[in-house]
């Protein structure tokens, strides 16, 4: 019996095996996972990126390094980090990254080039992009992650790995791999649909990106302290007045933009208190019918 035949067999009793198994006999590392499918209009993003200041409303300029730092964040979720810290570009280019790689098995590779990645994120094809876009993968390729969101938990890295070469016409491309465990991060309903169209409109304006994407990722929205807010986003800003200047503009960003996408976004700051008003997503209003 040839090598290939008798290799060939041996792949059949292993798969007969594993038909036969209990869940409790199947091997964790033999599970397969893929993220929840989305249409290209939104990016679905976890709530632990949303509701924290894991992704900070934080500008250009120097990034500390800490180790074993605990991310400020809503209450029910955990972080603990350790790498630079990230901003809202960081995210851009993650939600891009898990958007490319959705419509295959978490773990396999992504292949893309820097042209189309560029693209994607509304970014024309310049030397100087490509430099930023470097140092973004770079960056979340070299975080440590202990995330816990109610009885699931995570550690490991936004990208598994990743490394760089060039295809048949010398064009850049990215190899990535994410990490099959970041599944968990998408269980029940701890993600949000993040409308593309607004966020890319608010380029440029991080904290509006961030109210965005934290208030987007409540169904119904809860009224919220000024300090609270601060403390949620991660912000450099050096009082709380100062603050508070750069959240009324913030929210003001976000209403024009959302409105403009046929989403009404309204606000009132008053003294300490931040009262928003949504529009639903459409999972959203599902998930607020099932509660009443």
């Amino acid at each position: 019996m040839n090598r290939t035949l008798t290799s060939l067999l041996a792949r059949i009793e292993e798969n007969q095996k594993r038909s036969l198994a209990t869940p409790q006999e199947v091997k964790v590392e033999d599970e397969v996972h893929l993220l929840p499918n989305w249409s290209d209009s939104v990016r679905r993003v976890p709530n632990v990126a949303l509701r924290s200041a894991l992704f900070g409303a934080i500008g250009k300029g120097h990034r500390p390094y800490v180790e074993q730092m605990e991310i400020n964040a809503l209450g029910g979720i955990g972080i603990v980090y350790t790498g630079a810290l990230l901003d809202q570009g960081d995210l851009d280019v993650w939600e891009t990254v898990l958007h490319l790689a959705r419509m295959q098995e978490l773990g396999t590779e992504c292949r893309v080039t820097a042209y189309r990645l560029l693209k994607i994120l509304g970014k024309t094809d310049t030397g100087k992009n490509r430099k930023i876009l470097d140092k973004h993968i770079s960056r979340l390729k070299a975080t440590a992650l202990q995330i816990k969101v109610g009885e699931h938990s995570y550690e490991g890295s936004f990208i598994h790995e990743v490394y760089r070469a060039k295809d048949e016409r010398s064009e850049r491309i990215y190899a990535i791999r994410l990490n099959p465990k970041l599944h968990v991060l998408f269980n029940g309903s701890q993600y949000t649909n993040v409308n593309w169209s607004v966020r890319q409109a608010l380029h440029g304006k991080p904290l509006a990106q961030w109210v965005h994407g934290f208030y987007s990722s409540h169904a119904k929205s809860y009224d919220y302290k000024v300090e609270t807010l601060h403390q949620l986003c991660g912000s450099r800003a050096k009082s709380l007045s100062d603050f508070k200047k750069d959240l009324r503009r913030s929210l003001e960003a976000v209403a024009r933009a959302s409105t403009a996408e046929g989403q009404p976004f309204s606000y009132l700051l008053e003294g300490n208190l931040v009262q928003v008003k949504t529009t639903p997503s459409a999972s959203q209003q599902r998930h607020l019918a099932k509660k009443r």
